[in-house]
């Protein structure tokens, strides 16, 4: 099975209008996106949302996940309780390039409240369009399991 444009996205109020348009770029590339919420900008709890993200990319339903919340600390948190995720907050593009890039994540975290809509997207394109290093990196990742 291609997961290659198969995408997870979800957030919570505050990542809520990001989250509408991050979906509309993604479908407009081409990717196939699943929305798992919130459905509005009705206050809720990321929890609720980035658990079944999280547990979708873990059974690689999704090529990855994009979670989105007023500081991303939260979605992030949540999602790295599942064994086989590694979640990256991301606030600029290096950043954005570096978990990829040197931490193989495969969920990316953007704080909404911090970043504007503009740098969200490059957040995401830069973090879809970077591959893992491997070598020395892939030793580490090797350790994070408890």
């Amino acid at each position: 099975m291609d997961l290659s444009k198969k995408i997870a996205i979800g957030g919570d109020h505050a990542g809520f209008e990001y989250k509408a348009e991050l979906i509309k770029v993604l479908t407009a590339e081409g990717y196939e996106v699943k929305d798992f919420g919130p459905y509005s900008n009705a206050s809720c709890d990321y929890a609720d949302f980035a658990h079944p993200l999280a547990s979708a990319v873990e059974n690689q339903e999704f090529r990855c996940g994009i979670l989105l919340c007023g500081s991303a600390n939260g979605v992030a948190m949540t999602a790295n309780k599942h064994q086989k995720i590694r979640a990256g907050l991301a606030w600029n593009v290096e950043v954005a390039s570096l978990v990829r890039l040197h931490n193989d994540a495969n969920v990316l975290c953007i704080p909404a409240r911090f970043v504007t809509l503009e740098e969200a997207i490059e957040i995401m394109n830069v973090f879809l369009e970077t591959d893992f290093e491997g070598g020395r990196h892939q030793l580490r990742i090797d350790k994070m399991p408890c």
